[in-house]
């Protein structure tokens, strides 16, 4: 079986290459054919066009960026859906709009083949080692016939329902970590200029009820550190997944006051040139309105977590 394997950036190098280790027989295409070298020398073919990929592929995986890349390499004259032959299946991988999901599978219904949205999350470090879950909406049973191959690249691959309902769930959770992330600053900055320092106020919340949940943890790794660059996930990326969850409120006639809270505090983040900076990066916008510092050192949090393994 040959699976075709379109966008070699952070995340879709890491997957592609966890195939390849499972020894899947991989047909691979970048915008940047550089992005592909260490594929190529891994065994793997190149293909200059996704249509030359759904061709002679059974599955097929794209990881793009957003939408308007998907529908490109769907739709486009050279694209997925010319390529598309009856059996095959298609997983995109990205966080994308469930309009444009639904109706890429319907296009690729009408040749027999079968669409899925299959957002991931855990970002580079869960792709690179394969603890990665992958929310899967569309047909059961071919999910079910191709469950192994989704195992290739991550532990945690599950079927959600019918095509668009994966999109839902990678939205919901995305944006609530996002909105949970503007109350951190906020509380945090409140109770540093309250005169406790950092590491001090997170140890001592994390042993109330929800910090036993370890809700608080997510702050140790930039925030209390002061500390947004390299990125782990940039805050352009995550920006993209706000406005679409924002966008499905506003579709539904959903209220979602703080989340459009949330994606104001991303937009006055990219303003500030901030894009390719880590995704919590806007956090630093309350620390400056607050007037005061988080520059905790990172050893004295990497003590209080191994308190815990202890």
């Amino acid at each position: 079986m040959k699976i075709g394997f379109i966008g070699l950036g952070t995340m879709g190098a890491f997957m592609a290459a966890n195939l390849q280790k499972s020894q899947y027989k991989l047909v691979v295409t970048d915008v940047r054919k550089e992005a592909a070298a260490g594929h190529l020398e891994a065994g793997a073919e190149w293909a200059d066009t996704p249509k030359a990929i759904a061709e002679q592929c059974d599955v097929v995986f794209t990881s793009l960026p957003g939408p308007p890349e998907v529908e490109s390499v769907v739709f486009g004259e050279n694209g997925i859906l010319a390529g598309a032959h009856a059996g095959m299946a298609y997983f995109d991988l990205s966080t994308n709009s469930q309009a444009l999901m639904r109706r890429v599978n319907a296009a690729l219904a009408e040749k027999g083949a079968f669409g899925f949205d299959a957002p991931v999350s855990g970002g580079p470090v869960g792709a690179k080692s394969g603890k990665l879950a992958i929310w899967c909406g569309g047909d059961k049973a071919v999910f079910d016939q191709h469950k192994k191959v989704l195992d290739a690249i991550g532990d945690q691959a599950a079927y959600i329902g019918p095509v668009g309902t994966a999109t839902v769930a990678k939205l919901v959770h995305n944006m609530a970590g996002y909105a949970v992330q503007t109350a951190m600053a906020e509380v945090f900055t409140m109770g540093v200029k309250a005169g406790m320092d950092p590491v001090d106020l997170w140890k001592a919340v994390r042993q109330g009820a929800l910090g036993r949940r370890r809700t608080f943890d997510r702050v140790a790794d930039q925030f209390l550190v002061g500390k947004y660059d390299p990125p782990a996930f940039a805050l352009k990326l995550a920006h993209k997944d706000v406005t679409l969850a924002v966008q499905m409120g506003r579709e539904l006639g959903v209220p979602m006051r703080f989340c459009n809270l949330t994606l104001e505090e991303m937009n006055e983040a990219r303003a500030r040139g901030w894009d390719h900076r880590d995704s919590r990066v806007p956090m630093l916008l309350q620390v400056e309105r607050a007037g005061v510092k988080m520059e905790a050192d990172p050893a004295a949090i990497k003590a209080i977590l191994d308190a815990d393994k202890g």
